[in-house]
Parts: C-alpha cells; structure tokens; sequence
C-alpha cells in the first residue's frame, strides 16, 4: 500500500502538535521519529505546513528555533480522529500571537512530556505519544474548573506482561512565574476536585442511584497530582515546596489519600521521572517514585 508509512506519520505529527500544542523542530523530531534522521521530521512538519495543517513561529532569542503549532484547519481534522475525539484545545491555540505569549510555558510542557516518554522507553513500561493530553477540562462547580497543564497515562510494566499498573497523574509545570502561594492555592483546586459531586436539576440522589464525584466518570482512581519546577534554583525550589506543603497542611486527608508530589525539572531530566526525586507535598524530607502504590491504590 503506498503511501502508508508517510500518512501514518504525518497523523501522529498532527496528532502530536494538536494535543500538545506547540513544539519545536527537535522536540517533535524526539517526540515521533528519533530514530530516523532530523531532517526527514522537517520536511515533515515542512509539508504539514504547505497543507495548511501546521504552522509555525520563529524564536528570535533562541538560535531562531522554530516552534510549531496547528491551524484551525489542523485543529478541526485531529479532532475528528478516534484518538482525539471529545478533548478540543481552545480557540487560541492555532493563534500566533497566542502561541508567541505562551511559548516559554508551552515548549517546557512539551519537555515534559519528552522526559516521561524517553523514561518509558528505556524502562520497558507504556507511554505512547498520544498519552500526554494537555489542558484537559474539569468542572469543580459554581462555573469554575481545574485545567491542569496535562494529563499522563501510563502503564508502569511492559503492555503484554502481567501485574503492569494503569498510572494517570495530573502535571503541573511551574516556571516561577506566579508566588509561591498562588502555586499552593493550586492543591485548594484539585482537593474540590476531588469531593466535587455535581447536582442533576430535579433529581435527587438515592441508594440505587447515590450521587458520585465528577472525576469517577473518567477515572477508576483520582489521578495522582505532580508538580514539576522549572526556572528558578534550589532556593527557590525550596521555598516553593515550603508553600506547597502549608497548602497540603490546610487540606486534611487529600495530600495522604492522593500522592501530590513535587520535583524540580532538572532532576528529571539528570536522573528520570522513575528515579526516587519526588518529594511528597506533606513530608518533602522524603524522596519517592511517582509510580509507587497509593493508599487508594491499596484500599480500592
């Protein structure tokens, strides 16, 4: 069948640049053919461009790297895919002055991703592209939500092997760009995430019908809840995860029956998301793997 191999790899780049956002030329190289040489992804994203699928802006501070994003064209077609039906980024970000604003953000979500996608890789458990989703939308009430910087599934253990473990985790990437306090203020937002139980006008709820958290029509478990700091030294790493726990102290059983950690992106990268560098929000003299048991994982 002609044609196959390319149309395939043109959907997953696609796919790639409209669940992710935005990327540079060598993020996406990494993200969906490391294996092969970097000009064959940029003649890739080259035609993706010439389709109208993708575009691109031009980072005059950085070597003038190029970072690419979807259309509205490129947009609406992903989305129609079964892999990307139902999750619809907004409206800004096929817009280049939006992508140009946000792009410090954006592109250190997408090295985020890349971590926990090589570290998969290497390790033998699942992380495929598509399972990195950004700005997933969740309504906690009252017209408010809680959009984390993506959502992660995972499969910690190889996918025909038994005993492997279904993992999801919410990620937020901090680039000190907000206090401190405002960065723990983040813990209130998932804590009423996690008791939100929406009311259905004219109908109340019973012992066959009883009313259920929002999140448990998506999720068998709550998704664990990782901070990953970027962009500033260790003093102030340590002065964020000082507020991240007096947030944590505020919020009784959440931060113990839903693992909420944090580590700095530097240590993820020398050492990988698997090793034991996360710190638990409420007892951060503590070093942890993201992928170890739950409470919830072991009283459900």
């Amino acid at each position: 069948m002609i044609g196959v191999d390319a149309g395939s790899g043109d959907r997953l780049a696609l796919g790639v640049l409209a669940q992710y956002r935005m990327a540079t030329t060598e993020q996406m190289h990494r993200v969906i053919a490391p294996e092969v040489r970097i000009e064959q992804t940029r003649r890739r994203l080259a035609r993706l461009r010439v389709e109208g699928l993708v575009d691109r802006i031009t980072l005059p501070q950085a070597g003038r790297t190029r970072a690419w994003f979807p259309t509205a064209y490129g947009v609406q077609l992903a989305c129609e895919w079964p892999e990307l039906r139902g999750h619809r980024p907004s409206r800004t970000v096929s817009d280049p002055t939006a992508v140009r604003l946000k792009v410090s953000h954006a592109l250190t979500v997408t090295e985020t991703a890349l971590v926990f996608l090589k570290d998969a890789s290497r390790r033998g458990d699942v992380c495929q592209p598509l399972d990195w989703m950004t700005e997933v939308h969740h309504p906690i009430g009252s017209g408010e939500a809680v959009i984390p910087d993506a959502l992660l599934y995972y499969r910690h253990g190889p996918a025909d092997g038994a005993g492997g473990a279904m993992l999801r985790a919410f990620v937020e990437v901090d680039r000190a760009t907000m206090g401190p306090e405002r960065l723990a203020a983040k813990l209130t937002a998932y804590e009423r995430l996690h008791r939100y139980v929406p009311m259905v006008p004219g109908r109340r709820p019973t012992l066959q019908e009883p009313a259920v958290e929002e999140w448990r029509r998506r999720y068998p478990l709550f998704p664990r809840l990782l901070f990953v700091l970027d962009a500033t030294g260790p003093a102030g790493v340590a002065n964020r995860i000082r507020a991240l726990r007096a947030g944590a102290g505020l919020l009784a059983r959440f931060p113990y029956d839903v693992p909420v950690l944090v580590a700095p992106l530097t240590d993820l990268l020398h050492h990988g998301p698997s090793a034991p560098v996360w710190r638990p929000v409420h007892d951060p003299d503590r070093r942890v793997r993201w992928t170890g048991p739950s409470s919830a994982d072991v009283t459900q």
